[in-house]
């Protein structure tokens, strides 16, 4: 008879009693998964008087909550996190631990998968659950989690598998898993966790904290206007926000343009940035690498504006324009306010 298979577990991250979109995103990716492997959605939130979001847990598709409330939880601070977790890892044993590709999540999850000696692959872009043959070793694996993302500069994609010890671990960056609607009615159990902290765990202190908030949302936006290396210039991107300005909706950018120093990083779209699923995406200047595309290729609708007829990101726009767009975006404005 075959081992009893381990649980699908969420890290959720949470600041202030917020629980952090990126995890009620793997709430809703565990929960299909869970569902593919017969086992339960499990959820670990840790903080300090965070009781109140355990509901929201329940209602986005968790089974289990398991709680640790302790002063030394908030904020927070990597070591007792990971000793809280490592300790419910030997506990409960999980087949599948899901982490969001932020700065906690970055700092968290390899210091737990160093100190389980379990794998752990960065940045996926999907999930889902596979046998595999690993005709090398000469073994199959019946059910293994597979592990996407983009791999060699973005320039392939990559399958992971993991076969060292459980749980298999990933760190999934924010916005790239839908989030399902809540279902209110939906309960759960509630596992509350006494942490077992030391000094030595406990000996890194928050003196102060300073956050800012970021100026663009590009997660909401409706109508994204972005510009990549093609734009040519800072200057040039002035026509970006004045056709964003004229449609009501927000400037986005292509990894090139914010090396190149045009834009900030908080407009970034695709791999490296923020995953966006806007009504339109208009793409100016953008050749459309495998790492942008991931990130606007959901859109409803895509309008690439590019010299190059050969570019790729002319292959997922549902309209594209082959031009200098220093012309044809004044002429778009122009277009749009004269029906306005």
């Amino acid at each position: 008879m075959s081992e009893k298979i381990g649980n699908v577990w969420v890290f959720i991250e949470q600041e202030g009693g917020k629980i952090a979109d990126v995890s009620l995103e793997l709430v809703c990716k565990g929960h299909e998964l869970a569902k593919r492997l017969g086992v339960k959605t499990e959820a670990v939130l840790l903080g300090n008087k965070i009781r109140h979001c355990v509901d929201t847990l329940y209602h986005y598709g968790c089974d289990t909550v398991y709680l640790a409330e302790d002063k030394h939880l908030e904020p927070f601070t990597v070591l007792p996190y990971a000793k809280v977790i490592m300790d419910l890892i030997k506990e409960h044993k999980p087949n599948i631990l899901l982490f969001g590709a932020t700065l906690k999540g970055r700092e968290l999850a390899p210091r737990v998968a160093s100190e389980k000696l379990a794998g752990l692959t960065a940045d996926c872009t999907d999930l889902q659950i596979d046998d595999f043959d690993d005709k090398v070793n000469k073994k199959f694996y019946k059910n293994k989690l597979m592990q996407i993302r983009p791999a060699f500069g973005g320039n392939i994609i990559a399958t992971i598998v993991n076969t060292w010890d459980d749980p298999q671990m990933v760190t999934v960056r924010e916005g790239v898993m839908k989030m399902t609607e809540p279902d209110k009615s939906r309960k759960g159990k509630l596992v509350e966790v006494k942490p077992s902290l030391s000094k030595e765990e406990t000996i890194v202190k928050v003196i102060e904290r300073v956050s800012k908030e970021k100026n663009v949302n590009l997660k909401g936006a409706q109508i994204i206007v972005a510009g990549g290396y093609g734009v040519g210039s800072k200057e040039n991107f002035k026509l970006i926000y004045e056709l964003a300005e004229a449609l009501g909706g927000q400037v986005g950018a292509s990894r090139a343009a914010v090396d190149a120093g045009w834009i900030d990083h908080d407009h970034q779209v695709g791999q490296t940035g923020v995953t966006v699923r806007p009504k339109l995406y208009i793409a100016c200047g953008i050749s459309g690498s495998i790492q942008h595309r991931a990130g606007m290729q959901e859109a409803k609708r895509i309008i690439a504006i590019n010299s190059d007829p050969d570019a790729p990101i002319l292959s997922v726009a549902h309209y594209g324009i082959v031009g200098d767009l220093n012309d044809i975006i004044p002429k778009m404005i122009k277009a749009y306010k004269s029906k306005v």
